[in-house]
């Protein structure tokens, strides 16, 4: 294993150390700083994290649970191929969760709600690069659950998302960021006018997106999708 991408992470002994290697382990698999198909050590981890493999064992076990590792017994842990099937569905679930989200909010706007979503848009629009605009995004999205309470849908949902978001690394070179906030902008101004309607067609719109790019990243990069034989499914058919 390589360990470039990990010798900068640092474990703060005084928290609980499972969670901290998990989403270390995470974004590094998001990011595309471990590869998929790429063999980790639990062993390696823990050296350079300075920490027992025990930890290191849990933190595996959750990201496999996630769908992020494959621990074969007696063969190793690899990070596993991309789902074709699994972004699918985790993007179908995403979008009646956030089309419902919206729908709350506009049925009472917030009239702070609205300035703190624009001057966030704002912020987006001054992205110096597509990786600080999806950070941006993700804080735009989170203010969205937050704002309607549902501060357990965006658990569920985060749990939902993680092969969807490294596919989203993947197009990174291709990321049409201001398109993209055009549509944020969208969001936000039926969230304002109370057009509900309105505001669950432009957050599905703007969460399909994903669906025209996957056929291109799965032709670029064929060996980090597991995907279905035969022809990919077409899910572009179903009506906003």
């Amino acid at each position: 294993m390589d360990g470039g991408s990990i010798r900068a992470w640092k474990i703060d002994q005084y928290l609980p150390i499972v969670p901290q290697l998990s989403a270390f382990l995470r974004d590094a698999i998001i990011r595309g700083d471990l590869t998929p198909g790429q063999r980790i050590s639990e062993s390696e981890i823990a050296t350079l994290c300075k920490v027992s493999r025990q930890p290191v064992r849990e933190a595996f076990i959750h990201l496999a649970i996630e769908g992020l590792l494959e621990i074969r017994p007696q063969r190793g842990t690899i990070v596993s191929k991309i789902d074709f099937v699994t972004v699918l569905d985790a993007r179908f679930l995403r979008e009646a969760i956030e089309a419902d989200i919206v729908g709350i909010l506009a049925s009472k706007p917030n009239p702070e709600l609205i300035r703190d979503l624009k001057a966030q848009i704002k912020a987006q629009y001054k992205a110096v690069d597509p990786s600080e605009f999806m950070r941006l995004d993700e804080d735009f999205h989170h203010t969205l659950a937050d704002a309607a309470d549902k501060k357990g849908a965006w658990k569920l949902i985060q749990g939902l998302k993680s092969q969807m978001d490294r596919v989203r690394f993947l197009t990174l070179d291709n990321f049409e960021v201001r398109h993209l906030i055009a549509q944020h902008e969208t969001v936000v101004d039926c969230i304002s006018r109370s057009d509900r309607k309105g505001a669950n067609r432009a957050i599905r719109t703007h969460l399909r997106a994903i669906l025209s790019d996957l056929p291109n990243m799965i032709a670029e990069h064929p060996t980090s999708f597991h995907r279905p034989e035969g022809d990919l499914p077409c899910p572009l058919n179903a009506p906003i």
